[in-house]
C-alpha cells in the first residue's frame, strides 16, 4: 500500500493550492479517504474526508475555503484549498483506514505567508 501526496508549496495569504494524493495497491474506491494536517508543535488534526460514495465532511476551521474530492479512476483524492491563511501552514497528510490498520502518506508541506 502506498499513498503519495503532492501539490504543497509556499504561497501568500489569500492564494490557493490543490493537493493530490495518489493511492496504489488498494481497492481505492472502497475506502473513505481523509486529509489531515499537522502544524509545528500541534497534534495532527482532521481537515476533511470523503466516503467511498462521495459524501464529504469538512472540518470547521476550513469550512467554506477547502473542498475534498476524489477520482476513483485515477486512485486519487484531492484537497482544494482556497483563501489560504497563515494558520493553514502545516504538513498535510492523506490517509485511509482498513480494519485495524491506518495508512498514511509521507506528507506535503504547505506554508502560507502573511
Amino acid at each position: 500500500v502506498q499513498l503519495v501526496e503532492s501539490g504543497g508549496g509556499l504561497v501568500q495569504a489569500g492564494e490557493s493550492l490543490r493537493l493530490s494524493c495518489e493511492a496504489s495497491r488498494i481497492i481505492f474506491s472502497s475506502y473513505t479517504m481523509g486529509w489531515y494536517r499537522q502544524a509545528p508543535g500541534k497534534q495532527r488534526e482532521l481537515v476533511a474526508d470523503i466516503t467511498s460514495g462521495g459524501k464529504t465532511n469538512i472540518e470547521d476551521p476550513v469550512k467554506g475555503r477547502f473542498t475534498i474530492s476524489r477520482d476513483n479512476a485515477k486512485n486519487t483524492v484531492y484537497l482544494q484549498m482556497n483563501s489560504l491563511k497563515p494558520e493553514d501552514t502545516a504538513v498535510y497528510y492523506c490517509n485511509f483506514v482498513a480494519g485495524p490498520y491506518v495508512y498514511w502518506g509521507q506528507g506535503t508541506q504547505v506554508m502560507v505567508s502573511s
